[in-house]
């Protein structure tokens, strides 16, 4: 019997265990486990499916071989055979399958994001860069279906943003977008530049899963609130009003602005879901750090200062360097066609994860 069936069981037993307890009129009133335990339901739905699935599969096996075994009609011993054959054949491919889902799922993956963007080496070039690239990831939202806001941004002296930073809202979203933190380098012949020499310019992207309250309790008493006029372009209404905010962490000294809303409010209401989704993230780090067991994967290293990717214009190229795998379609890729590449790093993660663990 395979090894995966009793994992499966088990599960199967907890998935029919939770299906009653999320209709108990007691649990329904407590709304905080009942979010939980609603969102294991779905969770363990997908795999309850495979068991039932893969449990017909071994039990129409087991019958095919049984009836090929005691069968002397040569028709029906035909009949047995060509099941078990198919059977045999779809058999490894659920099970592949089946050890993915099995794969423990990171908890933020669910979660809206907080995408920053930074210029690094390379001065205006690395402004421009910012806004190639923040035109890049807009493009993909769209294509994917999901919300952006932008919560702050600094122009450049030329061109392009200093840094630009943005909430996305939809499904699954850090766990798309996690694979983007990290440095970004482009090889281009810069617009500044007149000699047309290649330049190496770089940027930094962070990407913060969204920490909701129940994540992460805020103690406003530990935060300063100033005010100021918002900066760069904007409009009257934006300029003429302090309606920037900036928060200051006093116990760990990190600064959040945001300055593109219309409203003090609106603003304040953003920058201390950023305040709160970077300290959340800061504990995230602290406690992955302490882990010494875990295993760092090849695409989540969790170094956000390493060098992840490079754009080179000249040869049309794109390259991820933790999966060494290049895209020879840059003009598509930003244009926001960088699906491919994400569901790779996807498929690396999870090869990394299934070679650390028993299924």
């Amino acid at each position: 019997m395979s090894d995966l069936l009793p994992k499966l069981e088990a599960i199967h037993i907890r998935f029919v265990e939770v299906g009653k307890m999320i209709v108990d009129p007691e649990i329904i009133s407590n709304m905080d486990r009942y979010v939980k335990l609603n969102k294991e339901y779905k969770d363990l739905e997908e795999i309850d499916r495979y068991y039932i699935n893969y449990k017909n599969l071994l039990g129409n096996l087991k019958s095919s071989k049984e009836m090929l075994e005691t069968e002397t009609d040569p028709e029906m011993r035909e009949m047995a055979k060509m099941e078990i054959e198919e059977l045999e054949t779809r058999r490894p491919e659920m099970e592949e399958e089946i050890k993915l889902l099995l794969i423990p799922k990171d908890p933020e993956d669910d979660k809206n994001a907080i995408i920053e963007l930074r210029a690094g080496t390379g001065g205006d070039e690395a402004c421009i860069f910012v806004e190639d690239c923040f035109r890049m990831y807009t493009m993909f939202f769209k294509e994917m279906g999901w919300q952006y806001d932008i919560l702050n941004s600094s122009e450049g002296s030329v061109k392009g943003y200093k840094e630009i930073s943005m909430e996305i809202a939809g499904a699954g979203i850090y766990g798309m977008l996690k694979f983007e933190s990290g440095v970004h380098r482009v090889q281009r012949v810069p617009e500044t530049e007149s000699q047309g020499r290649v330049h190496t310019s770089a940027i930094t992207v962070a990407v913060l899963p969204e920490a909701e309250e129940v994540d992460f309790e805020l103690d406003m008493n530990d935060v300063r609130k100033d005010t100021f006029r918002a900066s760069g372009a904007g409009g009257q209404h934006i300029n003429k009003t302090e309606s920037a905010i900036r928060l200051t962490h006093i116990p760990t000294g990190v600064v959040v602005e945001c300055q593109d809303g219309r409203s003090q409010h609106k603003n304040l209401e953003k920058a201390i879901s950023v305040l709160r989704s970077r300290l959340y993230q800061m504990e995230l780090d602290r406690v992955h750090n302490e882990r010494a067991a875990q295993r760092k994967t090849l695409v989540s290293t969790g170094d956000r200062s390493a060098k992840i990717r490079t754009y080179n214009y000249p040869q049309g190229r794109i390259t991820d360097h933790r999966i060494n795998k290049t895209i020879y379609n840059l003009n598509a890729f930003m244009n926001g066609d960088i699906k491919d590449m994400i569901d790779s790093l996807k498929v690396a993660e999870n090869a990394e994860k299934l070679k650390g663990q028993d299924v």
